[in-house]
């Protein structure tokens, strides 16, 4: 018997971004996976290259809009290493905030979708819901709810006053009332628990062979966090736990989120009890040049960790810029834990990756015992996914 295959994508109408997975089945069981990916490539290293420090700060922001200031950070950081720039202490606390205040609002992002991949819509608009104090936080520190252009060369363009370190010190009590009950639900709720047990196993050899990182390894049980085995910023300082979860599933990693977002709340509370009242935030004169010389900064993003490599050569723009992203460290992974799930458990496994494109938007499947190939977009993969667990009975 003949298969034809009838690609519908990258490019078309109905795809939020172009990407593409073809999986393979027997019956209902996953049997292989081949990612397609780079659809999306922006050329964003070589266009660094014809752009100033100061417009390379913005440019690197829309690498990922929910990640927009760890990458911009990360920049800032491997061009001060390359120069030798360094930034105040006040800066530097400044820098920490900002980035924990960005992860707990991913987190929580990401907690909601998944609820809303599971089925769980209370879960999502709940969840939705916090999040808009995170927002509202990140919007008071640096006037932007995305895309926060915080930092530039030498430290930070805006300061934390104590009246708005008294805002987020209320918000940040909401934010751990509010993860509390989260952690509660997730460990307790039988909806939860069975639509993310045993669902996409990662375990700790395969993932470390794939360079897996960030929420998907450490829900494997790796202790491998780059706040704690390389330290930047205020880490070092910071009273925190590295958090891991041994089931190696989808629930490990709903887990291991819930957990990071009250580490950060305390890391927050922290920063904010021992931030100098007083000093600069930036250098009295912009920088714009960047002594020759190179160096990578790393950085503990929310999906795991984030690598800028730069080359600088005296003059006002980098020479090369080479940038590593958590999702494409994660996405070999992909392959290996969506091997032996049902059709119906694609979408939630794919997501517990967290990663930075639609990737379940479009999905081909391929029966290798039929020798049959078809396609569904991401609402459809997700309809059969509620009809199949509500016919299973997996609620």
């Amino acid at each position: 018997m003949s298969r034809v295959t009838i690609p519908i994508g990258p490019q078309h109408p109905a795809l939020h971004e172009p990407e593409h997975f073809q999986i393979f089945v027997e019956g209902e069981i996953v049997v292989d996976v081949k990612p397609r990916i780079g659809y999306v490539h922006r050329g964003i290293e070589k266009a660094l290259e014809n752009r100033t420090y100061i417009q390379g700060a913005f440019l690197v922001e829309r690498v990922c809009g929910i990640c927009s200031n760890a990458h911009q950070c990360t920049f800032m950081m491997a061009a001060e290493e390359a120069g030798g720039i360094e930034i105040s202490e006040k800066a530097s606390f400044i820098r920490t905030i900002v980035a924990e205040l960005e992860r707990i609002h991913s987190h929580l992002l990401w907690l909601g979708a998944a609820g809303l991949e599971i089925g769980f819509e209370t879960l999502f608009m709940y969840v939705w819901r916090d999040r808009e104090v995170v927002m509202d936080l990140l919007e008071a520190i640096s006037g932007n709810r995305v895309n926060y252009a915080m930092n530039i060369l030498g430290g930070v363009r805006r300061d934390i006053s104590p009246e708005l370190a008294d805002k987020i010190r209320k918000g940040l009590d909401y934010l751990e009332e509010r993860t509390n009950y989260y952690k509660k639900l997730c460990l307790e709720e039988s909806t939860i628990r069975k639509r993310t047990d045993g669902i996409g196993v990662l375990d700790p050899i395969t993932g470390v062979k794939l360079g897996a990182t960030g929420p998907t390894i450490r829900a494997s049980g790796i202790k491998f966090d780059v706040r704690k085995n390389d330290p930047h910023l205020k880490y070092d300082e910071a009273d925190f736990e590295l958090i891991t979860w041994d089931t190696c599933d989808t629930f490990g990693r709903v887990v291991v989120r819930v957990l990071e977002t009250i580490e950060s709340i305390k890391i927050i509370r922290w920063c904010l009890n021992h931030m100098p009242k007083k000093g600069d935030i930036m250098p009295e004169k912009l920088i714009r040049r960047v002594p020759e010389g190179e160096a990578y900064a790393r950085f503990e993003a929310q999906r795991g960790e984030l690598v800028y490599y730069l080359k600088s050569n005296g003059t006002d723009k980098p020479y090369r810029v080479k940038i590593r992203t958590p999702t494409l460290a994660n996405i070999l992974s992909v392959a290996e834990l969506l091997k032996g799930s049902y059709i119906a458990d694609v979408p939630i496994a794919l997501a517990s990756i967290d990663p930075c494109f639609s990737c379940e938007d479009r999905i081909t499947f391929v029966d290798v015992e039929k020798e049959k190939a078809w396609t569904w977009t991401r609402e459809e993969l997700r309809k059969y996914s509620r009809e199949f667990n509500e016919r299973e009975k997996r609620w």
